[in-house]
């Protein structure tokens, strides 16, 4: 398989792993959501840092850790699971309302920006998808490996603007639709918490089993 094929086939399992519905999208939409196409925005720029650093695991993975590497695929299930359970729950017990999220904009998106970078990083799903996906496609006869990994990297990142900026600005225009309505969009808010420790719940699971 020639490196240009490499990278199709590896674009293709990446946009599937994006696409599927997860933490990290599902965090993307209730920021859009509740916080409008700033808090959007933000908590996708945050995810897509961590798109980067798992770029950075996977070559050191593929690189140096190889026998290691199976070993905290169970602990990090539990250890990210664990982590969106609290935000979920945080989430569901929060009353948002449009007039406190414009009051403190600056503070709300830095917040945001970090929570979306340790949801990335502790995601069960993208630590799977390194895991499994890294090594099959990170070859010595593609040249060195830190310039595959900027090119994997920046493909990562790119689907990533695509996928959840897209739904971020989807959600805002949502939101925008509710400002007057700041009962729906509590509901909303608490509704998508619900749903984001629902998923971290079985996720969790999984991990507990594996380790």
């Amino acid at each position: 398989m020639t490196y240009a094929e490499n990278l199709w086939l590896f674009s293709a399992l990446l946009a599937g792993i994006i696409i599927v519905p997860g933490m990290d999208m599902i965090f993307v939409i209730a920021n859009g959501l509740t916080g409008g196409r700033r808090a959007g925005i933000a908590a996708t720029s945050g995810i897509m840092l961590g798109g980067a650093f798992h770029t950075l695991f996977g070559t050191v993975a593929v690189t140096a850790l190889s026998t290691l590497v199976p070993q905290l695929a169970g602990p990090m299930l539990v250890i990210g699971s664990a982590y969106m359970i609290w935000i979920g729950y945080t989430l569901a017990k929060s009353a948002i309302v449009i007039d406190g999220i414009e009051a403190s904009k600056l503070h709300r998106t830095a917040r945001i920006f970090g929570q979306g970078l340790i949801t990335c990083l502790l995601n069960p799903k993208a630590w799977l998808f390194i895991l499994a996906v890294y090594p099959q496609f990170m070859r010595p006869e593609y040249g060195p490996f830190w310039r595959q990994a900027l090119v994997m990297g920046a493909l990562t990142l790119l689907l990533q603007a695509l996928v959840y900026g897209g739904l971020a600005f989807a959600a805002a225009k949502g939101r925008d639709a509710l400002v007057s309505k700041p009962k729906i969009t509590i509901w909303i808010g608490r509704a998508a918490g619900w749903l984001l420790v629902a998923v971290a719940a079985l996720m969790l699971v999984e991990g507990w089993r594996s380790w």
